[in-house]
């Protein structure tokens, strides 16, 4: 049967919309409507005392987030010093990580030898299981045997408690996330340099660009969009980070190095405090939404349209 004129114009009209309707119900179910009932569950509070199990959840509305803000509550000290720890964490890695991404990109852009090698050594640790990476890292900081100690001891240190000093701890995680996710950043910025013209630095050495120059006002320039992504993804799984903690001393001692999501992994088994792990939840999306809009406002600023 043929379609008259105007049927045509709605199905053409329709068919975006249908062929992104699968992926559009799949998001609403498995993201959409998780995040609402998120929000919904962070205002109420399980009931309490006895046959507690078969009762309604008691509505409260923002005090599960004034209780985990308060340093006094039993949450909220741990929830405050979580926090603390994960801006820390997020802030190190992303500071560091990603300009050591970019440096290793820049010199592994130029004919050398070997230089495939080169490249897959430094993407490697990207490529292991985070539970792995993590385990292998857990030996190396070992207080007897681990291969950190071993090397401070040949040089007259007596060893450091990587993983037992609460002023150390968080630093070490800090080290193994920058060592898992340097060489993964450096696949972008490496495929980001690569599509930049060659012709671009020619004609600026004949100019009178030295490398310098070249760096700041050829190469940052034209890797904007890709340093913003890498940016979003670092900051994104800074805050994601929890198999690392489960072989590094679990966040320990005394929530020393212990980070959002990882607390609310903790918690979420405990009844009692599902309003608290809803909150920190919103929180936690709360803060990878900061930095995300902050970084492409930055980014963005001054792009010429």
């Amino acid at each position: 049967m043929r379609l008259s004129a105007r049927q045509r114009s709605l199905v053409g009209l329709l068919q975006p919309y249908l062929l992104i309707a699968p992926t559009l119900v799949l998001v609403l179910i498995f993201n959409v409507a998780p995040a609402f009932r998120t929000v919904n569950d962070s205002l109420y509070k399980p009931a309490r005392g006895l046959n507690a199990a078969g009762r309604p959840p008691e509505f409260v509305g923002l005090q599960n987030f004034r209780d985990i803000f308060d340093d006094t509550h039993y949450m909220g000290g741990r929830f405050l010093r979580t926090l603390r720890n994960t801006v820390i964490f997020a802030a190190a890695t992303v500071g560091i990580g990603v300009p050591l991404g970019l440096m290793t990109a820049l010199l592994l852009n130029r004919g050398q030898p070997l230089l495939g090698l080169w490249r897959f050594a430094v993407f490697y640790p990207s490529l292991l299981p985070l539970i792995g990476a993590a385990s292998i890292w857990s030996f190396v900081f070992s207080d007897s045997i681990g291969l950190a100690n071993a090397l401070l001891r040949t040089v007259g240190h007596p060893g450091l408690n990587w993983l037992g000093d609460r002023n150390l701890v968080l630093f070490s995680v800090v080290i193994v996330n920058i060592w898992k996710q340097a060489g993964y950043f450096m696949i972008f910025f490496l495929a980001g340099l690569q599509n930049i013209s060659r012709d671009i630095y020619e004609a600026s050495s004949l100019d009178g660009a030295g490398p310098m120059q070249q760096f700041v006002y050829l190469t940052m320039p034209l890797l904007r969009r890709t340093l913003l992504f890498v940016v979003v993804i670092a900051f994104t799984f800074a805050f994601q980070t929890v198999e690392q903690l489960q072989a590094l001393g679990e966040g320990g001692p005394a929530d020393s190095a212990n980070l959002l999501l990882y607390l609310v992994f903790q918690n979420i088994s405990e009844r009692r405090n599902w309003g608290y792990v809803n909150a920190m939840t919103i929180v936690l999306i709360g803060l990878v939404l900061v930095f995300t809009l902050s970084n492409f406002l930055l980014f963005e600023r001054d792009e010429p349209t």
